[in-house]
């Protein structure tokens, strides 16, 4: 397979110069591909590498000192999951994990009738690991803004007001952060670090390390998403996807466990709607309207019009047994 994704340079919104050609290639390549490499987005990659020396301090400790934040202790899927204990397509993925949303604290008089707002909530953090905290949140913070300013890109670009999609990500913040450990495969039959899919929300902020296995499906076939230095590996969510009537692509993505006896290690930042919003239609121009495919529906899992009962509905499909333990009316 041979790497076909192209690369956009955010800092190009910097220089009234080229942001008609900023805007121009935004366009074309989130409608014929939904995936691209961003590079100029400002992030210090010594803020990358901190995050990452903690992550990789985590998956360091002995297996009784991660499990004591296993997600199965969060109602709001928060914490430590091992190898084959989150689920893709109904299938375990190899790899293992801490996921860490926003730091905020229960949803103040949620409803019975929305168990979605009870994804709000504390994270869980790590015993012996005082800087994991601080440096985790700050860079959640960073992330969040690259994201919005790449998000009212999109809009411009689509002959919008940058703020058409506000609503979406109006306080109280949703987001998540993954920090990812693939361990390198024990048998060439077991390659699903992660089953194929597209992202529910948003927008996805990638960092990857140079091990290799992200792969993206095009109208050609799967196609290799290699490192490259300086860059976040960019996809669009099924919510855009949906709000732009199909013009913007969300697309079906895969990691291949690793075989070369190296672990893989990736930060995957989710900008994600507001629990309590709802996804509307844009109004797009005529011509750009004309182009648009209308939104892949997928039977097996369909999109619902609240997005935190969406958002919902997909953790408990991922992580069964922290349903179970939380939510065994719902799963």
């Amino acid at each position: 397979m041979m790497n076909a994704l192209p690369i956009i340079d955010l800092a190009k919104l910097d220089r009234p110069q080229e942001r008609a050609e900023f805007y121009a290639h935004l366009r074309e390549v989130a409608r014929n591909i939904g995936f691209f490499y961003l590079v100029g987005h400002g992030v210090p990659n010594a803020q990358i590498q901190t995050v990452l020396q903690q992550g990789k301090a985590f998956f360091e400790q002995p297996l009784t000192q991660k499990q004591q934040i296993n997600m199965l202790y969060s109602p709001h899927f928060r914490g430590y999951t091992g190898p084959k204990e989150e689920y893709t397509q109904a299938k375990p993925d190899g790899r293992e994990q801490i996921d860490i949303g926003a730091e905020l604290p229960l949803w103040p008089n949620r409803p019975s009738d929305k168990p979605w707002l009870q994804l709000q909530g504390p994270n869980l953090w790590p015993e012996g690991l005082p800087e994991f905290k601080p440096t985790i949140l700050y860079y959640q913070q960073t992330m969040r803004a690259v994201a919005i300013r790449l998000l009212r890109a999109f809009l411009v670009a689509l002959g919008q007001d940058e703020h058409a999609l506000d609503d979406l990500i109006a306080d109280p913040p949703v987001h998540l952060l993954k920090l990812v450990r693939y361990p390198t495969a024990s048998a060439e039959a077991d390659t699903q670090g992660v089953g194929a899919h597209k992202d529910t929300d948003i927008l996805t902020l990638l960092w990857q390390d140079k091990v290799g296995g992200l792969q993206v499906e095009t109208d050609t076939g799967w196609v290799d998403v290699p490192y490259v230095p300086d860059s976040f590996v960019i996809n669009i969510g099924e919510i855009l996807e949906l709000a732009t009537n199909g013009y913007l692509r969300a697309n079906v993505h895969r990691v291949v466990a690793p075989h070369s006896g190296e672990d893989r290690y990736s930060i995957c930042y989710f900008l994600a709607p507001n629990l309590d919003s709802k996804v509307h239609l844009l109004s797009l121009p005529a011509s750009y309207a004309a182009l648009a495919l209308g939104p892949e529906a997928d039977p097996a899992n369909p999109m619902f019009e609240n997005l935190g009962a969406n958002s919902f509905k997909s953790r408990l499909r991922a992580h069964p047994q922290v349903a179970k333990r939380h939510y065994s009316s719902q799963s």
